[in-house]
């Protein structure tokens, strides 16, 4: 049986972030998850897998959103 995982864009903050703690796990402390530039993380969010957004439609204000509850994430996993 193949579990099927919906595809993920822009808005899914949160699904973002939890793949991203998925990836990375605690490689990244909260005060390293804030330090990341913006041009790191949308590459790693562009190469997440079932992920369907463009570079084109990043805007700064998800790339925050996403900073911010992969920061929940990993405290919520501490």
């Amino acid at each position: 049986m193949t579990y099927f995982e919906p595809p993920i864009h822009w808005q899914d903050h949160e699904d973002i972030a939890m793949a991203l703690y998925e990836k990375f796990g605690d490689d990244f402390t909260e005060a390293k998850i804030y330090r990341i530039r913006f041009t790191d993380l949308l590459d790693w969010v562009l190469s997440l897998p079932n992920f369907e957004g463009t570079r084109e439609q990043a805007t700064e204000g998800h790339l925050e959103q996403i900073q911010a509850k992969w920061v929940y994430e990993w405290r919520d996993n501490q």
